[in-house]
């Protein structure tokens, strides 16, 4: 997959390879209820450029992070999928809200995963999750590890550092050279990249992907049920994407 932001330092070079790694993205987080999923899902053409609507996300208060910490994945996901000329990021898309209301989930208990010892967090990945913790002690503990090593590396938590600054610490993150004790900081980027992702192509029902804008940039027609007609014509489907609740695009 490559280093995302090491390699993809500029906000449009970001996206693109968006676009060209999309197919990773679990298909029960684009049309689905939940993170986890292994499957793949078959894409549409992505949408021909045009000139994008503004659009901000909902306000929202976090039931599970603290308004700090929330500041964190706000700042974070705001990097990993930045707003441009070909529309909003992850931040517009309110993907936080998305994060945040995961952190409520069975999901991020762990209660659906096997969580039984001996773990080997230098297995294989085809080995699965080699973690004693669950996705909301990694959120919990990989934020106060990056907000600290925010401060030890640039004086401020990572929130108030400027772009550039938090672009190199989530590649030092993402490289496993950030100094994290109570978590592996890969380990953390990880789950942060993926939720991102996630959320970024959720059904907005689930917090995430609101007025369905990452829908709109790969041109995914949602939950409609007559978009089967044109998987095989090698044509770019021409209608806008439609939520499970019937909202349109």
């Amino acid at each position: 997959m490559g280093n995302v932001m090491a390699k993809e330092k500029s906000g449009s070079s970001r996206r693109d390879f968006l676009l060209k790694t999309i197919t990773l993205v679990p298909a029960v987080a684009i049309g689905g209820t939940g993170i986890g999923s292994l499957a793949a899902p078959m894409v549409a053409h992505a949408a021909e450029p045009k000139t994008p609507e503004k659009h901000t996300a909902r306000d929202y208060t976090p039931t599970f992070f603290t308004p700090e910490e929330y500041a964190f994945v706000q700042a974070a996901a705001a990097r990993l999928i930045p707003n441009d000329d070909r529309g909003p990021g992850a931040l517009e898309a309110g993907v936080p809200e998305f994060i945040d209301r995961q952190m409520n989930t069975p999901y991020a208990t762990g209660s659906q995963w096997y969580m039984q010892g001996p773990f080997n967090p230098d297995a294989e990945h085809d080995f699965g999750y080699q973690l004693p913790l669950t996705p909301q002690q990694i959120y919990r503990l990989g934020v106060a590890e990056a907000n600290d090593y925010a401060k030890k590396q640039a004086g401020k938590i990572f929130a108030e550092l400027p772009q550039d600054k938090q672009d190199d610490l989530l590649s030092q993150m993402e490289g496993g050279k950030a100094e994290f004790t109570q978590v592996p900081a890969k380990i953390f980027f990880s789950f942060l990249l993926q939720n991102t992702r996630e959320g970024f192509f959720s059904d907005p029902i689930h917090g995430g992907n609101q007025g369905m804008v990452g829908w709109t940039l790969i041109n995914f027609p949602g939950a409609r049920a007559d978009f089967m007609d044109w998987v095989e014509r090698g044509e770019r489907y021409p209608f806008p994407p439609v939520s499970i609740r019937g909202e349109r695009g």
